[in-house]
């Protein structure tokens, strides 16, 4: 008799500990609410603005927003500047970013060639061997 009631209590303990132990699912995110057209508008000139205060404005992109997702448009000779564009339209207030800006493939062939030589200086690490030697 006392077993039972001592394994009742126990079964007991161990489910409410179970149900306070265990984790609970994050609610999920709601969905990014639409703009509208004048908060659309304020979100294109500070992108704008930002594009021409940035060492990338000579690229000339085109900005559009709608919604709150800004679409970048144009072409680059820096593959750098894709993803500065899209940081500088994320900062600026955009919701999203559809980035249709087209990198040269000259740009590529450098980029890639760069990586190949193996890691520049500025990007070695003290105490790394560099992968030249002098």
């Amino acid at each position: 008799m006392r077993r039972a009631r001592f394994a009742i209590a126990l079964c007991a303990l161990v489910g409410a500990l179970a149900q306070t132990v265990a984790p609970k699912k994050p609610p999920p995110r709601p969905a990014p609410a639409a703009t509208s057209a004048s908060e659309d508008k304020r979100i294109e000139t500070a992108i704008r603005t930002r594009l021409a205060g940035s060492g990338i404005a000579a690229d000339k992109f085109q900005v559009h927003v709608q919604g709150g997702v800004a679409t970048l448009d144009g072409h680059t000779d820096v593959l750098q500047h894709k993803g500065t564009a899209t940081r500088l339209a994320k900062s600026a207030g955009a919701r999203q970013v559809a980035n249709h800006i087209e990198v040269s493939d000259a740009a590529k062939e450098k980029a890639s060639g760069n990586l190949s030589e193996g890691r520049r200086r500025a990007q070695l690490k003290r105490g790394d061997a560099r992968s030249e030697s002098r």
